[in-house]
């Protein structure tokens, strides 16, 4: 691999772009992909590759990154008909940025190295849009230690913390742990702003009342905000997090684990969803709540 490698990034969503413009402005030559190719034409002028297909992109890469919505997704740009896996000489490492079950994660891999003999290394990303857009995500990652080093110094484009947690999985198990914490904390969050709403208080003061106290939080300080004014455009959806408590269930069932809480937090986002707020913001689920407390006395 060359001192400057050169970089494909395929899915440019709401992580996937400024994820994408950290590496440009950090210098790294990248190719990019999207389904939708329209959303291609920014980051082209911002001196991105556009490319037709994942199999075109990976022809002139060494590292190509995905950040896609689920692992359907992620099967079809690395093993369809015009996938990452066709390329006449697939890049030798893939890092995947998205949220998958460490099950179909270590299948996957399997699939990819026998394929290309490549490796792939799961690295969720945690921080949301703001911590892309400033370079601050924290990696959780999985595969081979000297695999994760030398791709360490591409991804601190965009993370300030990259941390090994073993092999191929083990990224996307810490990930959906932190998802399990952040999970429950919104559920937490949402119970205690309709309370504070229903009482009367001063609601847009309670974060910097409770900083620096034992229930203040990352998630506080950034959601309870939205709550009291809803955001225009979502930054992390319902339908994202549901996704992720799925495969949550599916891990817990897999390792023989006892839950208690995050099954009611999960039927509290497929109530969301059945309510048609799969693409709202998730602090926005407080509504259920406030719904079913009734009319204010």
């Amino acid at each position: 691999m060359t001192k400057t490698p050169r970089i494909g990034f395929c899915g440019i969503g709401r992580m996937g772009e400024p994820m994408t413009r950290r590496l440009l402005a950090a210098g790294h030559e990248v190719a990019v992909w999207n389904r939708s190719s329209a959303k291609l034409g920014p980051l082209a002028a911002a001196g991105a590759q556009a490319r037709t297909t994942p199999q075109a992109l990976g022809e002139d890469v060494e590292i190509v990154l995905l950040c896609l919505g689920d692992g359907q997704a992620v099967e079809e740009v690395v093993f369809g008909d015009h996938g990452l896996a066709r390329s006449a000489t697939p890049p030798p490492c893939l890092v995947d940025h998205s949220t998958l079950s460490p099950a179909l994660t270590r299948d996957l891999a399997r699939r990819w190295t026998a394929a290309t003999g490549g490796v792939w290394i799961d690295a969720p990303v945690s921080g949301g849009t703001d911590g892309a857009a400033t370079g601050k995500l924290a990696i959780m990652a999985g595969g081979p230690a000297d695999a994760i080093e030398s791709v360490t110094p591409v991804l601190r484009a965009f993370a300030s913390r990259v941390t090994r947690m073993g092999d191929v999985g083990a990224g996307q198990t810490t990930k959906l742990a932190n998802q399990a914490i952040v999970a429950t904390t919104l559920a937490g969050l949402a119970e205690a702003f309709v309370l504070a709403k229903r009482s009367e208080i001063h609601t847009a003061a309670l974060p910097s009342a409770l900083q620096g106290g034992w229930a203040d939080s990352v998630l506080l300080q950034t959601l309870w905000p939205r709550m009291v004014t809803p955001p225009e455009h979502a930054t992390g959806t319902v339908r994202v997090m549901l996704k992720d408590l799925d495969a949550i269930a599916e891990l817990a069932e897999a390792s023989a684990t006892v839950q208690r809480v995050l099954p009611e937090v999960r039927r509290l986002l497929q109530d969301a969803v059945q309510r048609g707020m799969a693409d709202w913001d998730l602090s926005q689920v407080f509504r259920i709540g406030e719904a079913e407390s009734g009319p204010d006395t």
